[in-house]
């Protein structure tokens, strides 16, 4: 909601001003709802798990901001011709996750589409105090992503009938996992800075938090963590067309403030700006509060990585 001057108005406290994983809107001093919308087409044949990826990956920005879910809205495109045990177990799917991440589907629209089509609107909440941004990173803070990377490059291999199952498998539990209890570990270790890896790769996304930041990253490719077969497929070249999209885009607004060690590994350079789908929370947290990061992951069962530190000039550094 914008006032006539169209300045936003001081309870929106993150729009179009200044972007974001989410929109966030103050309802009362201690409460503010975030608010995102993602869908997308088939990334996996089984229709349940591809309902199930979708809202994990929609689900995503509301944690990336900090925030908890509340309920969705699903929003679909099908083939007049689908059967409907497919569009069945598609919202099926969906809804299982959101369930899982403690809210419900409410509702939703669908619309005749040649492409299939599938995600939600969610709406979450989160203290007004305690949101996590893009702009959020602070020099000498320590960085950490929950997810291993490779999603993408598996997706596609898949698509072409070389992903071995096994590695497809593992792929599809990193999708299927949600960012809760990283959002909730990002929240308790202090964390100001945070966002969701999907679409734009791991540079994009990271180089969205420089720019907001006004800070830089200087990450050790060697701690990067990426799924298994990932390598094999992508020393095979199994990389999507986004890849070499997301790598221009990046070099277009860093140029010369991008430097990759020549020693990295070509495949492992190219992962870096590989399409990532239902990716994991790429945050950072203040050096006397980092060792407590990963312990706090592990008493939940689940993995993290930390994989550089936050400079004060706003570039980005990956050493070898």
């Amino acid at each position: 909601m914008l006032k006539p001057s169209g300045t936003p108005t001081a309870d929106l406290l993150v729009g179009l001003g200044a972007a974001d994983d989410a929109a966030v809107y103050r309802l009362a001093p201690d409460l503010a709802i975030v608010e995102t919308v993602d869908f997308f087409p088939p990334v996996v044949d089984d229709p349940w798990t591809w309902g199930a990826v979708a809202a994990v990956n929609a689900m995503s920005d509301v944690y990336a901001m900090g925030g908890e879910v509340m309920f969705a809205l699903a929003v679909a495109g099908f083939p007049r011709d689908m059967a409907k045990t497919i569009v069945s177990e598609v919202f099926r799917g969906g809804r299982d996750k959101v369930a899982e991440a403690g809210g419900v589907i409410a509702g939703g629209h669908t619309v005749v589409d040649a492409e299939p089509k599938y995600g939600l609107c969610v709406t979450g909440r989160v203290h007004p105090d305690r949101i996590l941004i893009k702009g959020g990173l602070r020099p000498g803070d320590r960085v950490f992503l929950s997810k291993p990377l490779g999603t993408g490059v598996i997706t596609t291999a898949a698509k072409n009938g070389v992903a071995p199952s096994a590695v497809l498998a593992g792929a599809v539990a990193s999708m299927l996992r949600l960012n809760r209890v990283a959002a909730r570990v990002a929240r308790e270790s202090g964390a100001k800075g945070a966002t969701d890896i999907t679409g734009f790769g791991f540079l994009g996304h990271a180089g969205e938090m420089v720019r907001a930041s006004r800070a830089g990253l200087a990450l050790d490719a060697s701690r990067l963590p990426i799924l298994p077969g990932t390598r094999e497929l992508a020393e095979a070249g199994q990389f999507s067309g986004g890849m070499k999209r997301n790598r221009r885009h990046v070099d277009s607004i860093f140029g010369a403030a991008l430097s990759i060690d020549p020693s990295v590994p070509e495949y492992l350079a190219s992962l870096l700006t590989e399409s990532e789908t239902s990716g994991g929370l790429l945050f950072s947290v203040a050096p006397d509060r980092a060792g407590t990061v990963l312990d706090a992951f592990r008493q939940q069962g689940e993995e993290c990585w930390e994989i550089g530190s936050v400079l004060a000039e706003p570039v980005i550094r990956v050493r070898a």
